[in-house]
């Protein structure tokens, strides 16, 4: 049972709304670039054989400029046992991060594919704010479904800072956590060659699921 609350927990965490791009798990309040789409793909190791694959696409249309639509898809292996989870997510921009100070809102939700059952949601509120030249300033805050947890409704609140280091180079720093549970934190480099079509991720983190001590993800992002 242990190992199956863990694993539905994982798999909830990977499928909350996402952003600042890819697994990162703090949002950002911009949505992606009106007219393209863009799939979201990246897989965490926990040691011991357990860790999760997502696949998580994504679109805003030219005639929803602010509305970004996607969905994810999480296979995820803990204690020999695995679980596969999907849902929608859906994001709207209220002001551009262009203006110094983004705001949004994120709404999503994962069923198990077994047994049918939402096991999560969410709805945060993203706030963007730019800090200076290349460095921005991503909080988040809201509200955490988790039908496996000890409360089933919780807050959720996240803070993360993204530096531009030098062109197609960037690193992330995010700290995360619900009010019953223990904090967690990720660092993170990315790499994105060219055009800006391909995002390359290379993260550590602890704690991600709230229990977990070590993970270790790798993750890509493609744009078209």
């Amino acid at each position: 049972m242990r190992a199956a609350a863990l694993l539905l927990g994982l798999a909830a965490m990977a499928n909350e709304a996402r952003a600042a791009g890819g697994a990162h798990v703090v949002d950002d309040a911009g949505v992606e670039t009106p007219g393209v789409c863009h799939l979201e793909t990246w897989v965490t190791g926990h040691g011991a054989g357990d860790g999760s694959v997502t696949l998580a696409p994504a679109c805003t249309r030219t005639a929803w400029p602010r509305v970004e639509l996607g969905a994810s898809a999480t296979v995820a292996r803990s204690g020999g046992a695995d679980d596969t989870t999907f849902g929608p997510a859906v994001k709207l921009n209220l002001r551009p991060l262009e203006s110094g100070l983004g705001l949004g809102i994120i709404a999503s939700g994962s069923w198990s594919a077994d047994s049918g059952r939402l096991e999560s949601a969410a709805l945060l509120a993203p706030v963007s704010v730019a800090l200076g030249e290349g460095t921005r300033l991503n909080l988040n805050a809201g509200w955490h479904y988790s039908r496996t947890g000890e409360r089933s409704h919780q807050a959720f609140y996240g803070a993360q800072v993204e530096v531009d280091l030098a062109p197609g180079w960037s690193a992330m720093a995010e700290a995360f956590g619900h009010d019953d549970g223990r904090t967690g934190a990720q660092l993170g480099l990315r790499w994105t060659p060219g055009g800006g079509t391909v995002d390359l991720d290379l993260l550590a983190g602890r704690y991600l699921d709230g229990a977990t001590r070590d993970a270790i993800t790798v993750g890509i992002t493609a744009r078209r």
